[in-house]
């Protein structure tokens, strides 16, 4: 009687449904941050050259030196960051619902 109780529950037990907490959009953000992030890498490899420094010791490429790195930093500190913990989806609640304050 007890294993026939057990087959019983183990057939009414109902799926939980999981819902992926990143739509489209969100999704779509951090793609844009991987891509800002591959451009830094493109423009860091513009600057490889056989002679990449001038003999005083400073490097000639103004993209490599100081563009390259300010891309990298935006892609990997502010738009995945931004992509990952912001729910563009996430639609917001109606402040004068929740307001109990109210005088009629």
């Amino acid at each position: 009687m007890v294993k026939k109780n057990i087959k019983k529950d183990a057939k009414t037990k109902k799926s939980v449904k999981w819902n992926f907490p990143y739509n489209k959009t969100d999704l779509m953000w951090v793609l844009i941050g991987i891509g800002v992030v591959a451009l830094g890498y493109i423009l860091m490899a513009v600057g490889i050259t056989e002679e990449a420094a001038i003999p005083e010791g400073t490097w000639n490429n103004h993209i490599t030196v100081n563009i390259a790195p300010i891309v990298l930093f935006i892609g990997y500190l502010v738009i995945i960051p931004l992509a990952l913990f912001k729910f563009f989806s996430r639609k917001k609640k109606n402040k004068n619902a929740d307001d109990l304050t109210t005088i009629k």
